[in-house]
């Protein structure tokens, strides 16, 4: 406990991200004892957390300069790419603080949640440490806003084991589980694997809920009525009454991440020389969904999809 106490008083944490995840990501840890500094391309989306108690900063390099760990949670490979190695973003801003041999920078570890390529996360690493001597820490995490809000979070790692170790005070309010995965780009994999199975589960679930009301069947109570079953899971649970009910108000996750995770898929077992058909199909069905306007709705609107096929259709 005491070593614990002791990070928490001499690590001074960096966020950047205050998205869906990101926000509840730095409130657990401001409630855990840290110090969260934050910065955000939208600032407005800082406030709930500068109320929390976090430091928002005016600048990535003002971030950088005063955080030992340095967090991203961000949309994307584009996303990352353009915080870390952007005009203005984490490498040039260590730099730029060396070469005017201003107070030399605090950042000694990035810890990635974003869920982004894995040959990419590797090659940014590299590049990363080369210019900073950084280390790099890809975290992807599942769960969704619930988890993340309860602190239930399961994180994949991939990285230097010790440095992981080093870490894992920061990761302990965050989740049920840290696992180290292997070197870096390994915990991106494993973050896929999850988005295969997660994303088929709940296209599967959308074609299940509205065969089941056009047979007659109470949809609301298939999720009960399944609990503690083979087919039970965490996302019907969450998803299946709200598709139920038609309850899309309240976005916890959207389309378009789920479509970005099985792109990476194919990708990945393309290179890999993997047959995944069912997550190309997966891909298929949701980008068909998305592009009827729901890329930033929430996928239990996936049962209009289906809902939507009259018999002739299905003829």
């Amino acid at each position: 406990m005491s070593d614990q106490s002791s990070s928490k008083d001499s690590l001074v944490l960096g966020f950047i991200g205050i998205g869906l995840m990101g926000n509840p990501m730095t409130k657990r840890l401001l409630n855990a004892g840290f110090q969260v500094n934050v910065w955000n391309r939208s600032p407005e989306k800082l406030t709930s957390v500068v109320e929390a108690g976090a430091k928002e900063k005016a600048s990535v390099a003002e971030l950088v300069a005063q955080s030992d760990v340095i967090m991203l949670c961000v949309s994307d490979t584009t996303a990352v790419h353009h915080v870390v190695f952007g005009e203005t973003g984490i490498a040039a801003s260590y730099e730029q603080a060396l070469n005017q041999q201003s107070q030399n920078p605090k950042a000694k570890t990035l810890i990635d949640f974003s869920s982004i390529d894995p040959e990419q996360t590797r090659l940014m690493a590299v590049q990363l440490k080369e210019r900073t001597g950084i280390d790099w820490i890809d975290s992807p995490v599942s769960g969704g806003v619930a988890g993340a809000e309860q602190g239930t979070l399961a994180i994949m790692c991939g990285g230097d084991a010790a440095t992981i170790d080093s870490v894992l005070p920061v990761l302990e309010p965050l989740s049920q589980r840290v696992t180290r995965m292997g070197d870096v780009g390994s915990g991106q994999v494993t973050k896929i694997c999850n988005q295969m199975i997660v994303s088929c589960n709940v296209l599967v679930m959308a074609e299940v809920m509205a065969m089941a009301e056009k047979a007659g069947v109470d949809s609301a109570q298939i999720p009960q009525a399944l609990k503690g079953g083979f087919a039970d899971s965490i996302p019907l649970q969450l998803t299946g009454p709200r598709m139920a009910e038609r309850d899309y108000d309240e976005v916890k996750w959207h389309v378009k991440t789920l479509l970005k995770d099985l792109d990476m898929a194919n990708h990945l077992a393309k290179t890999m020389q993997s047959s995944i058909p069912m997550a190309g199909l997966g891909a298929e069905l949701m980008r068909m969904h998305g592009s009827k306007g729901h890329m930033d709705s929430d996928p239990c609107t996936l049962i209009e999809q289906y809902l939507s096929v009259d018999a002739k259709d299905a003829n």
